[in-house]
């Protein structure tokens, strides 16, 4: 059987990158109805999700399940913690002949100032030989403060 696998690395970001307006983006909202395992509801324009994330920092399993409005909506109500809203941009990035999608978040609300930065990876290599942009900050990655499930406790 194959396991769908995130690959991905996180990173706080200090300073915004310039024009960061001609970049597309999307409004989200989630909030997560457990945390250990991980399991988010999202609305993501008209797009509404259900995810399972197995347990791990820059490798774990996920899956994705389609919701109706009705259904996301109704499962908000049981939702532990804050419900977490933010900005996303997604902004191309080329790294030698690499082409990656950094999914740079601005956080809204009470997470407000705080900026982060996710690219993901079809390879565990790709993701350690992965050398970021220089507006980026820390990497956050094996942190768990960083994970948006936690973040949703706080």
């Amino acid at each position: 059987m194959n396991i769908p696998m995130e690959i991905e690395r996180k990173y706080l970001i200090a300073k915004l990158p310039d024009n960061l307006e001609q970049y597309d983006y999307k409004d989200i909202e989630q909030g997560y109805l457990n945390t250990d395992p991980v399991v988010r509801i999202r609305r993501s324009g008209e797009k509404y999700t259900l995810t399972y994330k197995g347990s791990g920092l820059m490798m774990r399993e996920e899956y994705n399940l389609l919701l109706n409005e009705e259904a996301y909506y109704h499962l908000r109500e049981k939702v532990d913690g804050r419900i977490i809203k933010k900005r996303r941009y997604l902004i191309p990035y080329q790294m030698g002949e690499n082409e990656y999608l950094i999914e740079l978040d601005v956080f809204e609300g009470d997470l407000k100032p705080l900026l982060l930065a996710e690219v993901e990876f079809e390879t565990r290599e790709a993701a350690n030989s992965f050398v970021p942009p220089d507006w980026f900050g820390e990497d956050v990655t094996f942190s768990m403060t960083y994970h948006n499930s936690n973040l949703s406790r706080l």
